[in-house]
Parts: structure tokens; C-alpha cells; sequence
């Protein structure tokens, strides 16, 4: 069977409203093993053939197989299949990559082979057909680096690396000087008698002195078919080529076939006698450079980059080809990334903070107040209405199952003593010891909190706050020492952690605790009995006296009757309290600690359903998600900005890779010459702007971290590192690169390699 065959093949062009035919009828076959001449003037028609046999262009009409499969219906991806499994490309330009060592542009076309074997085996393959062709010391070299000569033994080798069935040789010697071409002609003797069939396509008579069977092309059509009046057994040729593994016993250089039939052709032929050209090949004597002797194989070397996958080792080359470029592409990914970052970081640290504040107020406090009362259609404000007993904590923390503690408070304003200083705290309190528990505020800095026993039997102790201690004490340690607030004598046994501002700005370390009892019955003394009795005593008509500096105040409004009385009733026949502290369980529990406390004050204080409650409930979760809210906004915008210096980068990299593209439409071309896909290419640019996007975003990441650092120690500003941001910067950094790389890519992909190889 054939190698290859072609029936009838035509190609038209369409130029506008103008068809111009090139091929106008082909017909002819190769068998395996044979050496061609595909000879025509410029404008014949033979390159245009060429493209066609080497499945780089589809013909108009006809028929074409190859290795007895047909081509000319096949599809772009489906003719690269073809090129990259049985065909092998030689071109006059050499077409190699700049700034790419031989032994990579040897080992390109397997980054696109179906059956490419290992890393390793891959470069032992690369080196040995270097080393056949004489370049074993320039394994390394690029092509500047390199002869026109070398260049083109280079081409040679990689048109070998994939085991093809025909190479396709197009001008091999127009751009080598006479002795050099001599050598590349040889070569391809060499390599066609070790069974490999050869087309050179060439407009040189003496080019085509090398071959056995020249074909001649005029105007698109063939006028000559000539064997050199030879017959050419083909059977005695190799029927696999050693050339094609690494282990062969023969040399792909040592021709052992031979050709039967006339030694000596005609000078009308247009050929050498093949005898002659036999006998040059394996008799002439070569230079130490020559292809006949082959360097010592040099021991492949694996790398790390090795162990990188094809694609991203191509694309990571692509890029360090142009390093300040690609560097500046990325520059715009890496601003924004770290703006990303500096931003959520500050922002994260601003509402850690604010949440700390909030929680040292007491996060899932409740504060239970009592109700305002009212006389004369005047109402006296929250907290008026003596309504709320310490037993109504002991309730609610007993019926509560959302309630995890309860205090009673009993507040006061006063002046406090010690020796020669005083000082007007801002908080006098009276509560019981859980109060800590739930201001989470249990860290004493020294002593001891006051106990139930203290509050029972309304012990003259109290604890204080670090204000106090700086105020009274001048820093020194207070345990042990009396203070005086309203001429009452209370010993200091504790002294509370520094507390700090809370959200209105006020210290809330200036504060003295102590029991309620203390408070209510010692240092107030504003029990019901002492109420009741001031009220009554204070009338119109009472004796002033030296003991009373000031003469009783006349009452402003007038005495309630029965029926005020009752509405507005007064309930001093117990001791009552002016707020009680709760601690809900949770955050998410304090609805349902509310609906409880509320339930259970109602029944407590006889409420009837309808009538409004006597008390009133209020919880931090509000101002919680006011401020959270606010923290959350403001983060937002800036994340807003920080996203827009992303986008300016995106477009960027859209531009770069745009004009990548226009820069490397020779290398696309090439890569789909030797097998790529449209996905092959696709693939590649995609990389290539991942590769920058991630680069960006890890450097980008590191300068969010330095910037948000840098702001700590400079106006120490709340910072908190943000492990989901810094992971959503590398998917953001991702699909940046995808979403602006894909136009590129897809353009790239979309480019036809025959004009892609004529780009200029």
C-alpha cells in the first residue's frame, strides 16, 4: 500500500469576487521509502501542495490518503492529529524558538503527541538525535548561539523526535551556503536510507540532484514525473526506521540499503547517478563535525523543571522570555491584591475591635429596668416605677432556661474618700458577685470579689477600678485600705482588670463596687421605710431649726387623690432595686431569654393581659449589629475600590497578552505545525495569564500583609490577618487571569498556521 496518494486534488483561493485555482488537477503516489524532489518555479503551485500534504491546509476538491487513512475531509484539530503522529516539517526559515535550547525546541512537538513517552525518556530521545546529527556539544546552545547550519540539523532533529512516516523538507538548503547544504542534502540520504521517506520541496536543480524521483510543478499542475529513468525497490529498504528509537542497534546515519537499477543516469535527467551519490554518502571523507560520526551521548539531565507539566513549563518560559513586561503586566494584579488585602485586614482588625468593645460591655447582657411613673399626666422616665426586687432575679435566673446568670444593681452617685484625695467615680454600684460574670469582667488584678456572705449581711467591703486606684492610691496596691463614700467606711478587698472605654467613651474602670445591700441600706438610705418617712415629714408647716440649714421645699404640684394614688400606686411595703443585670446563654438565645423574663416579671407583678408592662427590657445585640453593620459597609467600599484597581489590572493583562499573541504569531504557527490543537494553544495563553494572576496575587498578598502591618506600627490602627481573604485572593487572582486571558487565548487558537507561519 501507498504511503501516501493523490486524486484529482485542486485548490481554489477566493480573493473577494476573484477565484484564483493554484492546483489544478494533482495525481501521483509515494511508496514507503522513497526520496522526492517536489520541484516547481515561485507561483507554481508547490508550496500550496505541500501545505496539503502536510495537513496544514484542506484541498477544494479530491482526494488525498495518507498511511491509508483519508485527509482531505478531516478537520483542523483531526489534520493536527496527523501532522503530529506521521509527519515531520523541515522549513526553509528553520522556525526554531528564540532564546529556547536545542534540546527544548527538539522536544516541543511532543508536547502535543497522543503517545509521547516520559520526561525521561523524552530528553534521552532528544539527546540522541542531537548527537546523530552532529550537535551533541551544542545541546544547550540557543539559536543565536548557532550556525545557519546547526540551526537547520536542529529543525531536523525535531522533525524526527515524533517517529514520522514522510518528512516534508521545504527549501532545507536556502539559507545555508554550498558546503553546508551539501551536508543537510547528505543527511537526508542518509536518513531516507535508513528507510524514512523524504519530500524536498525546492525550486534548485541542484537540490534536487539528491533525490531519486523528481516532480515537477507548473502552474498547478504536474508536467514531469521523473524516476531518472530508475527502477527504485523499496522493498529492500528498511521496513521500520532505526532513527525512530533510542536503543536501535544501527545508526540512523549509516545507510544499508541500496538502490537497484541504473548506476549512471543521463545528464538529461536531471539527476545524479544514485551509485555515485551512494558512494558519496558513505565514502567521502567528513569533517570531526560531520553527521557520519556521531558525539558521545551525553547523559540526560533531569531537572526540577522536569517535574513541571509540559503546559506550565511552556508558559512559564514564554513569560521569563520577557521579564520586565510580564512584571509589569502583573503589577496592576499585584496593587490591587494588596489593596484587597490591607483593606480586610484594617477592616477586619476595625470590627475585631468594635466587637471587643461590645463584648466588654457585656454582649448578651440584658438590662431589665423598671417603669416610669407618672403623676398629673406627667411621666417621671424609666426607672421611676418601683417595681423590680432582687427576688425577681432569683426568679429569673431560676425559671430562665435562656438565662445563665442575673445581678441586681442599685446605683448611686458619691463622693469618695481616701485620706486627702477624693474623687466622684462615675459608677457607685451595689451588686452581688455574678455581676462580673456577666459583664465577662472576671479578671481581678488583685484580691477578690465580694461574696454572697458579704451581700447577705451587708459587709462594708468593696472592690475598685483602676481609675480609682490611680486617683486615690497613686498607683499603689489598695487591698487592705478604708475608703469613705458618703462618711461610710468601705475596705478595699479587690481591684478590677483594666477594662477600658466602652462605645459612648466612658471609662469603665472609674467605678466602685460593693454589695447591694451596702449600698441600699448603709450608704443610701433610700430603703421604702426611710421613702416613706422623708415624704411624710416634709410638710408646709414644719419648724425650721439650726439642725436644717435648708427650710423644706413647698410641694410643686398638689396632693394625689384616692383614685391617683391608686393608678400610680407606690409599692414601697417591699425593698426594690433600680436594674437587674441578665446574661443570656448566647447571642443567638437572647430573643428567647427576653420572651422568658418577660413572662415571668408579668406574672410576678400581676400583670393582666392588655395592661403595659411595669418594667422594661434592653439588649446590646441592637447596637451590636448597628455598629457590625457599619464596620461591614465601610469594609465594603473599600473592598469596592480595591476590586477596581483589580479590574484596571485585568484589562492589563487583556492588552499584554493581546499583543503576545501578535508578537508570537510565527510560534503559533510553528506549534501548529508540528501537532497543537486549537486547545492546545488555547490552553497555553490561558497559563500564561494564570501564571502572571497568581504570580501577582502571591506578591500582591505579601504587600497587603506588609501595607496592613506597616499601618499597625505607624498609627497603630487594629489589623487582623484574614486566611479567607488570602484565599479568595488567589481565586480572585485565578479568574481574573481566566476571565481576560480567555479573549487572547481563544484568538490565538483561532489563527490558521499557513498565515500564521508567513507573519512577519
Amino acid at each position: 500500500m501507498s504511503l501516501l496518494r493523490l486524486e484529482n486534488i485542486t485548490k481554489t483561493y477566493h480573493l473577494g469576487e476573484v477565484d484564483v485555482p493554484v492546483l489544478k488537477g494533482i495525481s501521483f503516489s509515494v511508496e514507503r521509502g522513497e526520496l522526492i524532489a517536489l520541484m516547481g518555479a515561485s507561483g507554481s503551485g508547490k508550496s500550496t501542495l505541500m501545505n496539503v500534504l502536510g495537513c496544514l491546509d484542506r484541498p477544494t476538491s479530491g482526494k488525498y490518503w495518507l498511511d491509508g487513512q483519508e485527509i482531505s475531509s478531516l478537520a483542523a484539530n483531526e489534520r493536527a492529529l496527523v501532522r503530529t503522529a506521521k509527519l515531520g516539517f523541515v522549513f526553509q526559515s528553520f522556525n526554531l524558538l528564540p532564546r529556547t535550547t536545542a534540546v527544548n525546541n527538539v522536544l516541543m512537538p511532543l508536547d502535543y503527541s497522543t503517545k509521547a513517552p516520559s520526561v525521561r525518556a523524552s530528553i534521552e530521545r532528544a539527546h540522541e538525535i542531537l548527537n546523530r546529527v552532529g550537535l551533541g556539544p551544542r545541546l544547550d546552545h540557543v539559536p543565536s548561539q548557532m550556525s545557519g547550519g546547526q540551526q537547520q540539523r536542529v529543525a531536523i532533529a525535531r522533525s524526527l523526535i515524533n517517529e514520522p512516516a514522510l518528512l516534508l523538507a521545504d527549501e532545507p538548503t536556502g539559507n545555508l551556503d554550498s558546503q553546508t547544504s551539501v551536508e543537510i542534502l547528505e543527511m537526508f540520504q542518509q536518513l531516507n536510507a535508513a528507510g524514512l521517506t523524504v519530500m524536498l520541496v525546492t525550486h534548485d536543480p541542484k537540490v534536487a540532484a539528491y533525490a531519486d524521483r523528481v516532480i515537477r510543478v507548473v502552474d498547478g499542475l504536474i508536467v514531469e514525473d521523473d524516476h531518472g529513468g530508475r527502477s527504485i525497490d523499496v522493498s529492500q529498504r528498511q521496513s521500520s526506521a532505526p532513527y525512530q528509537r533510542a536503543d536501535a542497534p544501527e545508526s540512523i546515519l549509516e545507510p544499508n540499503a541500496a538502490i537497484a537499477g541504473d548506476g549512471d543516469s543521463s545528464p538529461g535527467s536531471g539527476g545524479v547517478a544514485v551509485a555515485q551519490r551512494r558512494r558519496t554518502v558513505v565514502g567521502s571523507t567528513q569533517p570531526a563535525s560531520a553527521i557520519t560520526i556521531p558525539a558521545p551521548v551525553r547523559p540526560a539531565r533531569m531537572g526540577v523543571a522536569a517535574l513541571v507539566p509540559a503546559p506550565l513549563r511552556t508558559a512559564a518560559t514564554a513569560l521569563r522570555r520577557n521579564k520586565m513586561r510580564s512584571a509589569l503586566t502583573a503589577l496592576g494584579v499585584i496593587i490591587g491584591v494588596g489593596a484587597v488585602i490591607a483593606m480586610v485586614e484594617i477592616s477586619q482588625g476595625s470590627r475585631t475591635s468594635i466587637m471587643q468593645t461590645m463584648a466588654s460591655m457585656g454582649a448578651n447582657t440584658i438590662m431589665v429596668r423598671s417603669g416610669a411613673a407618672a403623676s398629673g399626666g406627667i411621666s417621671f422616665g424609666s426607672g421611676t416605677l418601683l417595681t423590680l426586687t432582687p427576688g425577681d432575679a432569683d426568679e429569673i435566673e431560676l425559671e430562665a432556661s435562656a438565662v445563665a446568670a442575673t445581678a441586681p444593681v442599685v446605683q448611686i452617685q458619691g463622693q469618695v474618700v481616701y485620706g486627702n484625695r477624693n474623687w466622684i467615680p462615675m459608677n457607685v454600684m451595689g451588686t452581688t458577685a455574678p455581676y462580673l460574670t456577666i459583664r465577662d469582667w472576671e479578671q481581678m488584678d488583685e484580691g477578690e470579689m465580694f461574696t454572697d456572705r458579704d451581700v447577705r449581711n451587708a459587709n462594708k467591703v468593696c472592690v475598685i477600678g483602676q481609675t480609682l486606684v490611680k486617683e486615690l492610691f497613686d498607683g499603689q496596691s489598695p487591698i487592705g485600705e478604708d475608703l469613705r463614700v458618703k462618711n461610710v467606711s468601705l475596705r478595699v478587698i479587690g481591684v478590677l482588670g483594666r477594662k477600658g472605654s466602652n462605645m459612648m467613651g466612658m471609662d469603665q474602670d472609674d467605678v466602685l463596687l460593693a454589695p447591694w445591700t451596702t449600698v441600699k441600706y448603709r450608704i443610701s438610705d433610700n430603703s421604702a421605710a426611710a421613702t416613706e418617712a422623708a415624704a411624710s415629714s416634709s410638710t408646709s408647716d414644719a419648724v425650721n431649726s439650726l439642725n436644717e440649714l435648708y427650710p423644706g421645699s413647698t410641694a410643686l404640684y398638689p396632693e394625689q387623690s384616692a383614685t391617683q394614688l391608686a393608678n400610680t400606686p407606690q409599692p414601697v411595703r417591699f425593698t426594690n432595686v433600680d436594674q437587674i443585670y441578665v446574661k443570656a446563654r448566647s447571642a443567638p438565645e437572647i430573643p428567647t431569654a427576653m420572651d422568658e423574663i418577660t413572662s415571668i416579671l408579668r406574672q410576678r407583678h400581676r400583670i393582666r393581659t392588655g395592661q403595659t408592662d411595669d418594667f422594661n427590657l434592653r439588649d446590646m445585640s441592637e447596637m451590636v449589629k448597628m455598629m457590625g453593620s457599619m464596620s461591614e459597609m465601610m469594609g465594603g467600599l473599600l473592598m469596592i475600590v480595591a476590586l477596581i484597581s483589580l479590574v484596571v489590572g485585568g484589562v492589563g493583562i487583556m492588552n499584554i497578552m493581546l499583543v503576545s499573541v501578535t508578537e508570537r504569531t510565527r510560534e503559533i504557527g510553528l506549534r501548529m505545525a508540528v501537532g497543537a490543537r486549537s486547545y492546545h494553544i488555547l490552553r497555553q495563553f490561558l497559563i500564561e495569564a494564570i501564571v502572571l494572576c497568581v504570580f501577582g496575587g502571591a506578591v500582591g498578598i505579601m504587600l497587603g500583609r506588609a501595607a496592613s502591618y506597616a499601618v499597625w506600627l505607624a498609627l497603630r490602627w487594629p489589623v487582623q490577618a484574614s486566611v479567607p481573604a488570602i484565599v479568595g485572593a488567589f481565586v480572585v487572582s485565578a479568574t481574573i487571569g481566566v476571565a481576560f486571558g480567555f479573549y487572547p487565548a481563544w484568538k490565538a487558537s483561532r489563527l490558521d498556521p499557513i498565515e500564521a507561519l508567513r507573519y512577519e
